[in-house]
């Protein structure tokens, strides 16, 4: 019974995020069975990182204390590496997909292998050190995780419908990239004084960008347009039959 508690709070947050995304998918949403391969591959990236991760351990070692080597920590094995792997999916299997036909949707399927790499992710950590841990992360990793493939999707739905700009994919990447190693260097730093607020205002910068983000590619969607020009045209009157 613990175990399948502990299964809620770590699954719970990721489930809702992604049905939060999903909903504001407003004007033309995207198939459930797609949606679960994307949650699917976000799983599947973990495998990515731990590989790549493994490697990469082999032949660096990080000081601690050492700031500098802990920047390189965070920005380039860590942050750099788990949001590649994710990357890897998006935009080299699901950018490539008929259904992604609108800027949102970059977002909707960043946000899903996001919420697939947070929720296997979350599972680990809370099994191995419990409740307090699963209740924390909630509001800190999962939303952080949220936030950074919330970036990624925005960036990606440029590169595909702003005049075929793709060299917006690297910007994807380099900003997912960006916040992500900024929230983790204030972690592995958390030894120096109030360190730690750098974390917060990491995220808090990130939640206040993917909202932005969310709302320019809704009003960016074409499929907005054509729902107020159906919204727009007049309705016929129907006249009462004769007696």
């Amino acid at each position: 019974m613990e175990a399948l508690v502990l299964l809620g709070i770590a699954t719970a947050p990721c489930v809702a995020i992604g049905l939060y995304i999903y909903l504001n998918d407003k004007h033309e949403r995207e198939p459930i069975g797609l949606l679960l391969r994307a949650y699917l591959y976000g799983v599947l990236s973990i495998g990515i990182t731990y590989v790549i991760s493994k490697q990469i351990n082999r032949f660096i070692t990080i000081d601690e204390k050492d700031l500098t080597e802990q920047a390189i920590h965070a920005f380039l094995i860590v942050a750099l590496v788990e949001e590649t792997s994710k990357f890897i999916f998006v935009r080299g299997i699901l950018y490539n997909n008929v259904n992604f036909n609108e800027p949102f949707d970059g977002i909707v399927y960043s946000v899903m292998v996001g919420m697939g790499f947070a929720t296997f992710e979350n599972v680990l950590y809370v099994l191995n050190e419990g409740f307090s841990v699963g209740v924390l992360r909630m509001f800190t990793a999962v939303p952080a995780h949220a936030c950074f493939a919330v970036l990624m999707g925005f960036y990606l739905g440029k590169a595909k419908f702003d005049h075929k700009k793709g060299y917006y994919a690297f910007y994807a990447l380099g900003v997912a990239t960006l916040f992500h190693g900024a929230y983790d260097y204030c972690l592995f730093v958390s030894w120096m004084p109030g360190i730690w607020i750098g974390t917060i205002v990491a995220l808090a910068v990130a939640i206040a960008l993917s909202k932005k983000a969310i709302l320019i590619h809704q009003i960016a969607s074409p499929f907005q347009v054509r729902y107020e020009e159906e919204s727009l045209k007049p309705v016929e009157s129907v006249e009462p039959p004769e007696k």
